[in-house]
């Protein structure tokens, strides 16, 4: 990944737990502000996404796009972006770090994102870090308030 913004997470959760929330898309409106409609368009053959769209709608920033996922081992998954309305380019990527007693979880999320219309450097990483910080929260929040198995 070329330029991207990064930022991390501990969450209070097995990373098995995080990832799972992670890779439900479905669920996506439920609780990330910005995910309007989620829908998988193609799973491999292990049942994970391999290419998902959404709608979103951040704001200043309304689009319908299809993304790529790439699934490495159990605690790291990679997007990049197939198609879209707004965006040049979109990766990112959820890295899941098991802590102590593998309860708790660093979750590290990296994305850079180019859109069509011109904008300047800072105010587009302004813009990653706003979406970073956003989902971290909203996962968090997600993965430590669901019923434990």
């Amino acid at each position: 990944m070329a330029e991207h913004t990064s930022s991390s997470i501990t969450i209070e959760a097995a990373p098995a737990d995080v990832m799972g929330v992670i890779a439900d898309f479905a669920r996506y409106p439920e609780w990330t502000g910005e995910v309007k409609e989620a829908e998988v368009l193609s799973t491999d053959d292990q049942g994970r996404a391999e290419q998902v769209r959404l709608v979103l709608d951040a704001g200043a920033i309304k689009d319908d796009h299809v993304l790529a996922y790439t699934w490495t081992g159990e605690n790291e998954v990679s997007w990049s972006l197939v198609k879209s309305q707004m965006l040049r380019s979109l990766d990112g990527t959820y890295a899941l770090t098991p802590l102590a007693g593998g309860e708790r979880t660093e979750v590290t999320y990296r994305l850079a994102v180019d859109v069509k219309i011109p904008l300047l450097g800072m105010i587009k990483r302004k813009a990653e870090k706003v979406i970073i910080d956003r989902a971290l929260a909203g996962l968090k929040k997600r993965v430590e308030s669901a019923p434990k198995a």
